[in-house]
């Protein structure tokens, strides 16, 4: 994987982690959600999540051009556990969500994997 393609994936997960955390807080702000029209309505209204969506494709845009350049073999695993790790240290900060043990340790695994993946 390249240096520009690397930097690009990071972007793109941090972008997804952000919007995960705005459409988390939209969605607690609108009451929570049911497959309603009514409830869609109401996330719609709710800056947080329209932000987080809008974000969400802006991301989707950016993991086009990865897969376009990059080998997907390399690119999807590094994808998928920087935007778990960055989504659970949002949560943390930001939702104030408890991270056990456990789960910090899972992090260092990903994070050693992620090392790993992205040097080979």
């Amino acid at each position: 994987m390249t240096l520009a393609g690397f930097l690009l994936l990071l972007l793109t997960a941090a972008c997804m982690a952000v919007a995960n955390v705005l459409m988390k807080t939209g969605i607690a702000q609108a009451g929570g959600f049911a497959p309603r029209i009514s409830a869609v309505l109401a996330l719609l209204q709710q800056p947080a999540f329209t932000g987080g969506f809008l974000l969400t494709g802006l991301a989707a845009l950016m993991w086009f051009r990865i897969l376009s350049t990059q080998k997907l073999s390399t690119c999807y695993p590094l994808f998928i556990s920087l935007t778990y790790s960055l989504i659970t240290i949002g949560a943390f900060y930001f939702l104030h969500e408890k991270i056990s043990a456990q789960k910090v340790l899972g992090l260092v695994i990903i994070i050693v994997g992620i090392t790993t993946v992205a040097r080979g």
